[in-house]
């Protein structure tokens, strides 16, 4: 049967910050949410993209030797593989990720 997601339902799901939940799988790819809130920490994933969007607040990925991405909600963007990234938001912020289902959410 083919159901509607409601992501705010799923929010209510989340049980603490940097915790994902998965949301969907498409094809070999899965959407997670997950509730960001203080720093993360600098990780990598070696073989994976990894697209971060910002579904409610505002989301900052610090990268390595290049300016941070700053993501206000509804903006999205893709850390392309391998590059050294660390996710942040100074308030609570709820973003989706699209990676394949065997991302190792907390890298490499």
């Amino acid at each position: 049967m083919i159901r509607v997601i409601d992501l705010e339902s799923k929010i209510k799901e989340i049980g603490k910050p940097w915790s994902p939940i998965d949301v969907a799988c498409v094809n070999d790819q899965v959407v997670r949410m997950a509730l960001i809130e203080g720093e993360f920490h600098w990780h990598r994933h070696t073989n994976e993209d990894e697209l971060f969007y910002a579904y409610k607040g505002d989301i900052t990925i610090q990268l390595r030797d290049q300016p941070d991405v700053v993501l206000h909600e509804g903006e999205m963007v893709v850390i392309p593989r391998g590059t050294e990234h660390c996710p942040k938001s100074n308030s609570p912020a709820y973003n989706l990720l699209f990676e394949p289902a065997g991302t190792r959410t907390r890298g490499d």
